[in-house]
């Protein structure tokens, strides 16, 4: 059973422009995505390229560069590593009908593979307690994704305390345009289902 499954099922792929996961290889660097997502409610979807899929979380407030701040992240189904570089605008009546854009995107390092014994990506995500390298555009240093107890689905994301933490900045609310177009939520709804 594919771990893309759930993700085509909950889409019919005629009537969205979302890319079907049939392209899209894995990188030299695994990367990680951010997506602004203006659904049903607006958040943020985090995303992680582990075993030759993007593992996700949407996360209501969007990330933190404040180690203080946990931020909740409920556990999503695995997308394509094409959906990376997604904008566009998901039709009513479709899976998370609403307009996406790329907010942060770059290459991420598994700090938990310099432990002894290391600890891999998937071993990681089995425990509940991965951390992580992001160098994003807007998004830079180590930030933890923590299993809450109660249910397998929610977990928290928290910035870890280093030299890229800073809780004066609001990246989520003074950088609100695409890293990949420049364009804002906005400006993706105006000019209809597209991908770059």
């Amino acid at each position: 059973m594919s771990s893309l499954d759930d993700y085509l099922a909950t889409r019919d792929l005629r009537r969205t422009p979302e890319p079907s996961g049939n392209s899209g290889d894995a990188s030299a660097d695994p990367l990680f995505v951010i997506q602004k997502h203006d659904a049903s409610s607006l958040h943020y979807d985090v995303r992680l390229e582990v075993d030759g899929v993007l593992t996700s979380w949407a996360v209501p407030k969007g990330p933190s560069t404040d180690p203080r701040e946990k931020r909740l992240a409920q556990v999503t189904e695995d997308h394509p590593l094409d959906y990376a570089t997604f904008e566009g605008v998901i039709p009513d009546g479709n899976y998370g009908a609403g307009t996406v854009l790329v907010w942060d995107l770059g290459p991420y390092r598994n700090l938990r593979a310099d432990e002894e014994p290391p600890v891999s990506m998937t071993e990681a995500l089995d425990e509940g307690k991965v951390e992580v390298w992001l160098e994003g555009q807007k998004i830079r240093g180590g930030y933890a994704l923590i299993r809450m107890d109660d249910a397998d689905d929610r977990w928290l994301l928290i910035k870890m305390d280093d030299d890229e933490a800073d809780a004066r900045r609001t990246p989520t609310s003074t950088q609100p345009a695409s890293v990949l177009s420049d364009r804002t939520l906005d400006d993706i709804a105006e000019q209809g289902p597209e991908t770059p």
